[in-house]
């Protein structure tokens, strides 16, 4: 599932290519034909994120929510250019740039009151300028839940996905698996500032680094890592390897449905 830094760095596409447009939006697919037909020739004003979730903005009070869920994608392309392939569920086009929206788990054209639900159902989001961590603070130190868990807990945190929890645990030494509520301020604090730092990152380079210089592949001499998902990380889908600090095995396991991943050594239980 794609991280806050992929639909932030999405929203601020989306707001060069077509805020001040009025472009065409149709449903090549079908399930969207009637969202499509109220956006369509409407103004753009803006395209934001939260967490997971995009809005664009269109005049009349009309707003596009896209969740891309685990299989979703949301490409811009040049006018002409050929698509990734199959029907997409929504088309979005105006002057020579076109988006086409496939698999999301949520398209649908809400209202500004209903844009308001859905972000107070969500917790701080770093990338956000009017983020407040306290709120998040206010959840995780009631909590019984693992630190892990929390973190990847929409409500609890928005746009943390699993490389970002995974990493920020590793880089600020902490035991995923220790209660919320035995976590203390400062650490949650460093966890914050970690994550206000690397995720403007990712909204710029589109990829998730987080190797510090010192642990890089040409300080430590070793090959670039090859992955799909690109970046230089600690932990994340490291399982075997060697830990890039103390040299110790990275371990995995399964955590509330989603593979966690961390050095038993670095992040050793307290």
């Amino acid at each position: 599932m794609p991280e806050g830094h992929t639909l932030h760095r999405l929203a601020h596409a989306i707001s060069s290519e077509f805020a001040g447009y009025r472009p065409e939006v149709t449903s090549p697919q079908g399930r969207f034909a009637d969202g499509a037909a109220l956006l369509s020739g409407q103004l753009v004003l803006r395209a934001e994120a939260h967490g997971k979730h995009l809005f664009t903005w269109f005049d009349h009070d009309l707003v596009w929510h896209v969740h891309l869920g685990l299989i979703g994608k949301f490409d811009l392309l040049t006018a002409g250019s050929p698509g990734r392939g199959g029907v997409p569920r929504a088309r979005i086009a105006a002057a020579s740039t076109v988006g086409e929206l496939r698999g999301p788990q949520t398209c649908r054209v809400i209202t500004p009151a209903e844009v308001a639900e859905v972000m107070a159902g969500l917790g701080p989001d770093p990338l956000r300028d009017d983020a407040d961590p306290a709120r998040a603070w206010e959840r995780i130190h009631k909590s019984s839940r693992p630190l892990a868990a929390l973190l990847m807990d929409q409500s609890v945190l928005s746009g943390i996905g699993n490389v970002y929890r995974a990493e920020v645990l590793f880089r600020n030494r902490l035991d995923p698996f220790r209660p919320g509520k035995g976590v203390k301020r400062r650490s949650w604090n460093a966890i914050w500032s970690d994550l206000a730092e690397l995720m403007p990152i990712g909204v710029e380079t589109g990829r998730i680094d987080t190797v510090r210089d010192e642990h890089s592949p040409d300080e430590m001499g070793r090959p670039p890592r090859v992955d799909e998902h690109g970046g230089e990380v600690y932990v994340y889908r490291r399982a075997g390897d060697q830990c890039h600090v103390c040299g110790s095995r990275i371990r995995t396991r399964l955590l509330e449905g989603r593979n966690l991943f961390w050095c038993g050594k670095c992040q050793r239980r307290s």
